[in-house]
């Protein structure tokens, strides 16, 4: 279901580790990755990921959190958005 989908955005200067503790998160939380893509662009790093939260036992405004305290330790920043609300955003 959709609402049970959201999307990640991580954006910083790039460094060793992002991709493992941003997925690391996911695990403890029981969130699957169903996409993800990621460029650097001049030492700048971005990461897009679709994820399923359905198997998880926390809710989304905790995912949201754990997500965002995460990305403060890495020193980037971390948008968490349910996937039909961005959709929504996105329709003409």
């Amino acid at each position: 279901m959709s609402k049970d989908k959201i999307l990640i955005t991580i954006s910083g200067l790039d460094k060793v580790g992002i991709v493992a503790k941003i997925s690391a998160t996911l695990a403890q939380l029981s969130v699957n990755i169903e996409d993800i893509k990621q460029t650097i662009m001049q030492d700048h790093f971005v990461m897009m990921m679709l994820c399923d939260i359905s198997s998880s036992k926390e809710n989304f405004k905790l995912i949201k959190e754990e997500l965002i305290k995460s990305g403060e330790e890495l020193g980037m920043e971390v948008w968490v958005q349910r996937k039909e609300i961005f959709d929504k955003m996105h329709t003409i």
